[in-house]
């Protein structure tokens, strides 16, 4: 019998792709839904509503391994302190509720890996190159990323492996951050955010389901580890690079600072501020990155 992953938000971008690499090696695979789904051979749905505070515990019962990827998009609306909070809880939450099922019925899983972001490291602009071993900063991002990870250590508490997945800008097709900016620059429309300069670290789609596959099969994983490519693209660079792939040259001017606050108020700082971020302790854990070149993922992205 095929062990079982239990995925929270395996509806979304990453937990779809996600699945399907799970179910290509062997695994089954249960999603926490707020809509009745339909199972398939491989994936079997359960309810779950974190206003009632409510998760089928069958869910939790039936699974030897948890993955944790569920969360309010940090970027979909403006920072209120309502939105504040609902990024927070929507990130939290899940881990208290399936910590109280897995204490109440004395279970255990074989991991439990966790979503979190290159944001704890802070919305600041640096030639520093952060680490695992970087304090957290002492903004939005990163109190909300540190809160988070202390979270998931309540389930380490138990006894079981915790993994924590630091990730940065996702790249898929149609998917994620280029499903926000990729419709302006094909139409001819794309500029450069603010001065450029700032940092983007990210990840194909591709490679960061294959971490988490790692996490879940590598047993000498444990803690945190940065899910981005080390290099020193910038906003600048990604936007010149996706313009070219789409044939044209920016010729807008850039975006001011100004109008971004203006219009995204505090939210402005995911955009216009960004570190550079060491996946190091990945690499030295045997993972082995399919797309280190951003023309290359942008490229294989949009074809």
């Amino acid at each position: 019998m095929s062990e079982n992953v239990l995925i929270t938000g395996g509806t979304g971008f990453i937990g779809k792709y996600l699945t399907e690499l799970l179910i290509a090696n062997g695994f089954s695979v249960s999603v926490l839904s707020r809509s009745e789904r339909k199972n398939t051979d491989f994936v079997t749905y359960y309810k779950w509503n974190l206003k009632q505070n409510y998760i089928d515990e069958n869910a939790i019962l039936n699974a030897d391994y948890i993955i944790h990827l569920a969360g309010e998009g940090i970027v979909e609306k403006r920072w209120t302190n309502n939105r504040k909070k609902a990024i927070l809880e929507s990130r939290t939450k899940p881990i208290e509720l399936i910590y109280a099922i897995l204490q109440k019925n004395n279970k255990t899983v074989k991991g439990f890996v966790s979503a979190s972001a290159i944001g704890i490291y802070g919305a600041v602009t640096s030639q520093k190159i952060c680490t695992e071993y970087t304090l957290p900063a002492n903004d939005f991002l990163g109190i909300t990323c540190q809160i988070w990870e202390d979270t998931v250590d309540k389930i380490g508490s138990l006894g079981i492996r915790t993994v924590k997945i630091r990730t940065g800008i996702v790249l898929g097709k149609d998917e994620g951050f280029l499903k926000k900016v990729a419709p302006s620059f094909k139409a001819g429309f794309g500029s450069i955010l603010g001065s450029g300069k700032q940092y983007l670290p990210w990840i194909h789609i591709n490679d960061l389901t294959k971490i988490y596959l790692k996490a879940i099969t590598d047993t000498h994983m444990h803690g945190p580890y940065n899910a981005v490519v080390t290099d020193n693209t910038t906003n600048l660079t990604f936007s010149r690079i996706l313009a070219n792939l789409y044939g044209y040259s920016i010729w807008l001017p850039k975006v001011p600072k100004f109008i971004l606050k203006v219009v995204l108020g505090e939210m402005s700082v995911a955009v216009l501020k960004g570190q550079r971020v060491s996946s190091e302790k990945i690499t030295k854990e045997g993972f082995e990155f399919q797309f280190t070149d951003i023309e290359t993922a942008l490229s294989d992205c949009i074809k």
